[in-house]
Order: structure tokens, then C-alpha cells, then sequence
């Protein structure tokens, strides 16, 4: 709890307090008045406050408009009558308890998004003559080098250029699970240092980090109003005159028709009083408080679970979602080219590996470098001498003095020398080891582990079709589509052409589903923002797409997917339970209270007791981790 919500619980109790004491004590007259004026105002200053504020500002009809007049009619009721205040006294006391409620789930809310702002680093380590400095992260410039410590928040992105430790990145993905980190890998902000020191070199300035563009998703989600909250905000608009005049009208008319009919005397006093019940019924805060209050507890959740939504509209969306299309490559791939098998060898695969790798250590393409990492040891360069690049077909080279030829099919034609055909999808690097064939190795995009899963996952969560668009290769493209289960695969695609796709797509579908898009390159952008719903990879995606985007997953996790459709049908589920449940009780006690059946304290509970079941239930969003 924080001051203000504890100031107002000390403000109920003391009330309540002082209701039940006056309960018991006999008074009578100007004393028993200005007694019980006491716990009313202690209760209820500030709601008069803001009433009284709407109507200098001419902003009347709201909340605190209706509790004010029916409180303050109910008590001139009970002067006149010479009646009992308490139920106008119980009337705000219970609306504050509400009130009181509401803040609190708002506040728990908030807590879960400010755990994830616990993010923002306070400060960058910079070494300057040998001494450690606490600067400004704002003014750490690219490649700048910063020392995190154990326990301490990587402030900036950048490259680890020495030093190995574990990091924690649960702020950021919503996975406790910890990283191993060391020289050469890539650090997002955000993440905690939890053992060994870190030498960073920056790679973006602070406002451009990771970091900060989380914290401004997150502070801005709020902005982008779903259809729901559109809708509530418009019905508060003109339900609230309309059941003020309703109360007048029910104040008056009856009585004066009383008046017109011979014989009969008017009841002023009743009507009055069923009129301020009325009032006191139609309060529309379950709505008003309950519908934004899911969205915020929809989005806080989402983000404990690392998935970033940018508002409450695109959480609406998004459990509409029957469409799902992919981009494959950094998406449902790994993005990184890495040794698949060794086929055909004629000699021990580790051998024939170490050949590969010492032949091509000169080349910086992806290809050589993936060779150097599968082999995992260090490259002897003075083992490797006489290096031909063959350009477009591969390499030859002398390896202690063997020589060695890696590359296409192309290159082992040109030796006079025939290779074996392989029945694997992937870039397959022929060896010929002194003018031998040797065997080949196959070099392929690892698929993510989750992606198989994911894809299951969408297709039971009720996402009718998915999609994958990719450049690559026909056949390196249906075999990835048919590995995880996707329904259509298109390949060879240019940027343009997967816009064109996806458009073809949403034309085809029906209006109410949602397309969604998933992707991370910057030649996925346009996409992103062409889809329904973009969603884009966080860790490793490019600054377009998650700026193109509409959610953000933090972990590159494609069963997140999956979960973020799961979380927006929950919130939704509860959103549209709020609308369906509070208006309901509201209309039977509207009718109720007009007929007389229905007295203040019916009325407390079709206003308060609502509320508090409404916002107990929106609060219900924030709880994502089963699902």
C-alpha cells in the first residue's frame, strides 16, 4: 500500500468507527446532526471536493456528482423527516471502500509494469585513469567501453569484449532461467550481471538501447484504447445525464401527478428518496473502472511473461487472431548457419571437419565461419599454406601439406572428381582430400527448439491456418514448413512480395479475423505494419521491426506467441464478464429502486458491491503464468 491508500483506509476506519459509536449513543436534535456530519466528512471531503470542482468547471455528470447529490438528499431527507443518517453516511462510506478496492488493484497492476521499469539503469560504469566512473547512461557515446559488475544492470547494448559471466534476464523475457555470457556475445540492457565482470564495448546510445524502447512501450500503452474501453467511455458520456434526468423525472413527475388527481396527497418525501436510491444505483464506476483496469492488468501480465503489448487495442485484436504468417529466417530459425550432419566421409568425421575448417580459416563468410565453430578448436593459420579462393565455387588449400578442397559441387567438377548427391536440404560443402572425394558436410539454419511446438501450440489455442513467407529457397523452405506443421509455405520472396502476400491474405479472410505477422528483420517492417497484429522478436530483432510492431516478444520465443493470443482472450473473457455483469445488476436494481423494492442499502450493493466484484475480477488478468 502506498501513503495515499493508507491515508484513505485510516479515513474508513475512523468513519466507521465513529458511525457504530453514534449507533449506540441517544441524541436528538442540532448535536445528533452536526455529530453525524463528522464520519460523513471525514469519509467523503474529497468526493464533495471534486464535485463541486466539475460543476465550476461545468464538467457535471459524473461519479462524484451522483454520490454527492444523493448523499447530501438523502441526509436533507433525514433532517427534514427527523430520519436516520446512516444511509447516507453508508452510502459514501461504501463507495470509498470501493474506491479504496480499485486503487489498490491499480496499484497491484502498476507494480507488475514497475518491476519491468526496475529495468532503467541508474548508471554506466566508465573507467577513466584507472578510476571507476558513474556517468549519465544518456551520455555514454557508441563505442564507449563500460564495466558492469557482478549485481549490476547492463546499462547500455553492446558487445562483451572481456570477461564471461552469467546474466539474468528475467525483467526483460519473464524466463528465470539464467544466459551464459563471454567475450563476443551480444548483451541487451536490462539484463542483470550476476557473477563475473564484464568489459562492454556499446554498440547504440542509451535512448536508442533496448532498454529504452521497452520502458517507452510500456509507458505508452496506455494511450492506444482498445474498442472496449472506446465504447465505455462513450456509454459513461451519456448514461450518466440521462439516469441524473431519469432521477429527476421520478422526483417529480409521480408526486405532481399525485397532486392532479383529487383526493390523493403527494408523497414527496418517498419519491425524493427513491430518486436519490435510484441515483445512488446507477453509479457507473463497475464500468468505467473495470474495463481499463483489465486492459492494464492484461498488459501487466503480458509483460511479466515477456510479451511487450503497445496497447489495449492491439490486446483486443490479437484475440481475434486466426491468421498467423511467419517470416522464417530469425523467426522459427535460428538465423545462424551451422553444421547439420557429415555424409559419405571417408574418413573420421572430426578429421574431415579440421580439414574443412583449417581450409576456409581465411575467409570471413558465413559458411567458413560456421565450419570454425562446429570444428571448436583453435585455428593453427601456419598449419594452412597456398590458399586459392575459387570465387562463386569454394576453396584449395595445402593443409600440412595435404592438399584440400572444400566447396560446390562446381568446384569438385573442375578436380575431376564426382560427388555424391545429398538427399539433405542445405548448403552441402564437398570435400576432396588429395584429389580424393572425401565426403560432404551439410550446412543448414537450425530450427528454433520451440518452433515445432509453437506452431502446435497456435493451431490448439484455434488459430485456423499459418503461413511462412520467406527468401530462401524453395526447397530449403517447404522443408522447414513441413517439419513444424506449417499449413502454407511461399519462398523466394523479395520485401515487396511479402507485403503482397499478405495483403492477398487479408482480403481472403473474413472481416472479423485477425492476421497476424510474426517477424525480425528490417525487411520485415513493412510487414509488420501492414498485418493486423505485427509481432515482432525483441532480443535479437532489428530497431524497424520492433518499432513497426504492435507486441513485442522479449526472448526471440516463438511459444510466447501462443500464450500472448491465450492472455488477450483471458483479459477480453473478463472485460466483456465486467460489461455483461454490471449492467445486468444495474438495470434489475435501476427497476427495483423506481418501484420502491429496492432501498439505499440495496442500492449500496448494486453500486459498491459491484464494483468491488468487477474490479476482484479484472484483477484476475494479471495472473498469466498457467496459461
Amino acid at each position: 500500500m502506498n501513503k495515499k491508500q493508507k491515508k484513505m483506509l485510516i479515513r474508513i476506519l475512523i468513519s466507521a468507527a465513529l458511525l457504530i459509536i453514534l449507533h449506540f449513543i441517544p441524541l436528538s436534535g442540532i448535536l445528533r446532526f452536526v455529530l453525524y456530519m463528522i464520519p460523513y466528512l471525514i469519509v467523503g471531503y474529497d468526493i464533495l471536493k471534486k464535485a463541486g470542482k466539475g460543476i465550476i468547471n461545468r464538467q457535471i455528470f459524473d461519479e462524484c456528482f451522483l454520490m454527492a447529490v444523493a448523499t447530501i438528499g438523502a441526509i436533507v431527507l433525514a433532517v427534514y423527516d427527523d430520519g436516520d443518517y446512516v444511509e447516507a453516511i453508508a452510502v459514501m462510506l461504501f463507495y470509498q471502500i470501493g474506491e479504496w478496492f480499485q486503487s489498490y488493484a491499480v496499484g497491484k497492476s502498476r507494480r507488475n509494469i514497475s518491476d519491468l521499469m526496475d529495468i532503467r539503469p541508474d548508471y554506466a560504469n566508465v573507467e577513466q585513469d584507472g578510476v571507476l566512473e558513474k556517468i549519465d547512461p544518456d551520455e555514454v557515446s557508441i563505442g564507449t567501453t563500460i564495466i558492469v559488475q557482478p549485481g549490476e544492470k547492463v546499462p547500455i547494448d553492446g558487445i562483451i569484449t572481456e570477461g564471461t559471466s552469467t546474466l539474468n534476464t528475467s525483467a526483460l523475457t519473464g524466463e528465470s532461467l539464467p544466459r551464459e555470457a563471454s567475450a563476443g556475445d551480444e548483451v541487451i540492457s536490462g539484463c542483470i550481471n550476476m557473477t563475473g565482470v564484464l568489459k562492454i564495448r556499446t554498440t547504440k546510445e542509451f535512448g536508442e538501447s533496448t532498454v529504452s524502447k521497452i520502458l517507452d512501450l510500456v509507458e505508452n500503452a496506455s494511450s492506444r484504447k482498445s474498442k472496449s474501453e472506446d465504447f465505455i467511455s462513450k456509454f459513461a458520456r451519456i448514461y450518466t445525464p440521462a439516469v441524473c434526468f431519469a432521477a429527476l423525472a421520478l422526483a417529480i413527475i409521480p408526486p405532481v401527478v399525485q397532486l392532479m388527481i383529487p383526493g390523493m396527497t403527494p408523497e414527496w418525501g418517498m419519491w425524493i428518496y427513491r430518486a436519490l436510491t435510484f441515483l445512488v444505483i446507477s453509479c457507473p464506476c463497475a464500468l468505467v473502472i473495470s474495463i481499463p483496469l483489465s486492459f492494464f492488468a492484461g498488459i501487466g501480465g503480458a509483460s511479466k511473461a515477456g510479451v511487450l503489448v503497445k496497447g489495449s487495442n492491439y490486446l483486443e485484436s490479437l484475440s481475434k487472431a486466426r491468421y498467423v504468417v511467419f517470416d522464417k529466417t530469425g523467426t522459427l530459425t535460428r538465423g545462424v548457419f551451422e553444421v547439420n550432419g557429415i555424409h559419405h566421409n571417408e574418413m573420421e568425421e572430426e578429421k574431415l571437419l579440421e580439414y574443412a575448417a583449417l581450409a576456409e580459416s581465411a575467409s570471413s563468410h558465413p559458411i567458413s565461419k560456421s565450419l570454425q565453430r562446429a570444428y571448436g578448436k583453435r585455428i593453427d593459420r601456419s598449419r594452412v599454406s597456398n590458399i586459392r579462393e575459387i570465387s562463386g565455387n569454394g576453396v584449395i588449400a595445402e593443409v600440412d601439406g595435404i592438399e584440400v578442397a572444400a566447396g560446390n559441387a562446381k568446384l569438385m567438377k573442375t578436380l575431376n572428381i564426382t560427388p555424391v548427391n545429398c538427399h539433405q536440404v542445405g548448403t552441402i560443402i564437398h570435400m576432396a582430400v588429395n584429389g580424393s572425394y572425401a565426403g560432404h558436410i551439410v550446412i543448414s539454419d537450425v530450427i528454433k527448439p520451440n518452433a515445432k511446438a509453437a506452431v502446435s501450440a497456435l493451431k490448439a489455442a484455434g488459430v485456423e491456418k499459418t503461413v511462412m513467407l520467406t527468401g530462401d529457397a524453395d526447397a530449403v523452405a517447404k522443408q522447414v514448413a513441413a517439419s513444424l506443421g506449417i499449413d502454407e509455405v511461399y519462398s523466394e520472396l523479395l520485401p515487396g512480395d511479402k507485403v503482397e502476400k499478405v495483403e492477398k491474405l487479408l482480403t481472403e479472410k473474413p472481416e472479423k479475423e485477425k492476421l497476424a505477422f510474426v517477424g525480425d528483420g528490417i525487411n520485415d517492417a513493412p510487414v509488420l505494419s501492414r498485418a493486423d497484429i505485427g509481432i515482432a522478436m525483441g532480443a535479437m530483432g532489428s530497431d524497424a521491426a520492433i518499432e513497426a510492431a504492435d507486441i513485442v516478444l522479449m526472448d526471440d520465443d516463438p511459444l510466447k506467441i501462443s500464450k500472448a493470443i491465450k492472455i488477450s482472450r483471458k483479459c477480453l473473457g473478463i472485460v466483456y464478464q465486467n460489461i455483461i455483469f454490471a449492467i445486468g445488476i444495474k438495470m434489475i436494481f435501476l427497476i427495483l429502486g423506481a418501484f420502491g423494492i429496492a432501498d439505499m442499502w440495496f442500492a449500496i450493493f448494486a453500486d459498491v458491491g459491484v464494483m468491488i466484484i468487477a474490479v476482484l475480477n479484472a484483477v484476475r488478468a494479471l495472473f498469466v503464468k498457467k496459461l
